[in-house]
This record gives structure tokens, sequence and C-alpha cells, in this order.
């Protein structure tokens, strides 16, 4: 009797185990096929940051679909230091990590950016309701860019309005950050503080040709700036150019068509180990579509004047 029941707590310590290490799991590790890149789980709104050697993607979680609409409730975050072999790091960060976002139901959580500055890693995040019209963006900081990311000021950085929506931080040459952010074709930005917490200016209206949408994403190549954004809906991606991060825009056309099976397209623009890459997300996967999305990344090439050339979204992707 006391063999068997021996025999039993050995059994139930090792399930126990095992159902611990698996809740606890570090990482999942995968090498890209083509595109989509990410295929165990749906994922949106990519974003990237190149930080020691590697590049990171967060990501929107896309969740089973509720009367016909999709429940994300959490960020993610990818990273590779060859865009081959993949590591997706723990859940860095989770809507109800907001208290003041935990209590609200029906809200989501949506299209995150993440940058560095000081030492620090700064996550900005929608949070929010497209169908009730109320979306904040709230911010979140770390020690590492996998994360974990903690509420950094208890309260949304930008409050509860239909536009605040799809936030996209740039620091310039002279280390002055500044944030975008905007939907339903009004786009805006401001200064934040040194302490990346806090708005510096007033929210400016960015007057861009092109049927702003959401979605905007900023970079600098060269003495160019750039923004680019969706465009109507379905959503194409388009792109304006400056000679400064305060404007005036002058639009230069379409970078990317409407993405497959999907009726919003978000982007991301890198450069990485010296090539230039444009991530997006579209509804390739089996069971996707416009609430079930996937993230997926082809090369972009610019021209002599700057201009960026026409992306074709393509299965195989950087593979090819």
């Amino acid at each position: 009797m006391k063999k068997r029941a021996k025999i039993i707590t050995v059994l139930f310590s090792a399930i126990l185990l095992s159902i611990t290490q698996g809740a606890n799991a570090q990482s999942y590790e995968f090498t890209i096929k083509g595109n989509p890149i990410i295929t165990h789980k749906f994922t949106s709104d990519p974003a990237t940051l190149v930080h020691d050697g590697k590049l990171y993607i967060y990501t929107g979680h896309d969740a089973p679909q509720r009367f016909g609409l999709n429940n994300p409730q959490e960020w993610l975050v990818f990273s590779s230091g060859d865009l081959r072999s993949w590591q997706e790091h723990p859940v860095p960060l989770k809507k109800n990590d907001f208290e003041w976002a935990a209590n609200e139901n029906n809200t989501w959580a949506w299209a995150p950016h993440a940058i560095e500055k000081n030492g620090k890693f700064y996550m900005y995040v929608t949070i929010g309701n497209p169908v009730k019209q109320a979306n904040q963006i709230g911010v979140a900081v770390a020690d590492n860019p996998a994360g974990p990311f903690k509420d950094a000021i208890g309260k949304p950085l930008v409050s509860a309005n239909l536009t605040s929506i799809d936030p996209a931080v740039f620091i310039d040459d002279d280390m002055q950050a500044y944030i975008f952010w905007g939907g339903y074709g009004k786009c805006f930005y401001a200064k934040l503080k040194e302490n990346m917490v806090e708005l510096d200016s007033p929210a400016i209206s960015i007057d861009i040709e092109g049927s702003f949408f959401a979605g905007s994403w900023v970079h600098k190549h060269g003495d160019w700036y750039y923004l680019s954004y969706s465009k109507g809906f379905p959503s194409k991606i388009v792109y304006s150019m400056s000679k400064s991060i305060n404007g005036p825009w002058e639009c230069k056309g379409i970078i990317n068509e409407i993405a497959g099976n999907s009726d919003t397209n978000q982007h991301a623009i890198t450069d990485f180990n010296g090539k230039s890459y444009f991530f997006y997300h579209n509804g390739a996967l089996p069971g996707g579509g416009p609430g079930s999305r996937s993230v997926c990344v082809d090369d972009i090439y610019y021209n002599p004047d700057g201009t960026m050339k026409k992306v074709w979204m393509t299965s195989e992707g950087i593979l090819k």
C-alpha cells in the first residue's frame, strides 16, 4: 500500500512539474519557411526594434473571433539575429497590466511600438474598442527589450478619443523623441520629454495627402524623413517624405497594395544587417482573415532620389 502511494505521489509530482514547466516556458524557437513568418499563432500590427545585434518584432495577438470581431488582450515579442531563426519570448505585456484599463470591459490590446532610450525600453500601445470609438495610448517600461514591461505612469499617455490609436515613436538625430498617432482620417504628433513618458508639446495635426486612415510609421533614410501610413479601407500603405521631422510632408505614392484576406495593412520599415525590410500583416494562414492576421516580411528598396520602390508581397518573402 505504501509502495502504491509512493508511486502515485511520484507520478503526481512529475505531472505537476510538467505543467509548471509548460506554464513557465521561457521561449519557443522556430525557423521561417516564407510568408507568413509566424505560423503557430495569429499576429498583427508589427513594430520593430534593432538592439544589440538582434531585431525584435512586437505584435498584437489576434484571438479567436467573437461576433465577427477579434478580442486581443496581450502583446507578443519575437527576436532574431538573422531573420531566419526566431525566438518567441514570454508574453511581455498584457492589457490588464495597466490597472486603469484592467476593469474596462470589451477593450482590446493592439498596435504596439517599442523603442530604446538611455538604457530603458518603452512600449507604446493602443487600448480601446474602435466599435465604441473609445481608444487610449498607454506606455510601459522595461530593462530588457523582451520585457517584462510594466505600466510607466499609471494612466494613459494619450487620453480617450476615437483617433488615439496606432502610436509610432521616432528619435531624431538630436535625440529629441516624437510620438505620432491617429486614425480615421486624422494624424497627430507631439514631442516627448526626456523621460519618454510625458508629452512635451501640444498635439499637432499633420496635414498630409493620401487619405490617411491609420497605422503611421516614421523613419529616416539618408537625409529624408518618411511618414508611411494606411490609406483607405481596405488599406494600402502609402508614404510621404520631408526634409524635416516637422514637415511639410509630400505624398509619394503607394508602397504596398491591399494585403491578402485582410482589410487592414499595418507595417514597419527597418534597416538590419545592411539591408532594408518591410514588415506587414495579412490573413493568409488557414483560418486567417481580417481579425486573425499574420506577420510577413519582404525586402524594400530605395531609388537614388530617396523615393521607395513598391513592395510586392510574396509567399517566399526574404527567402526568395
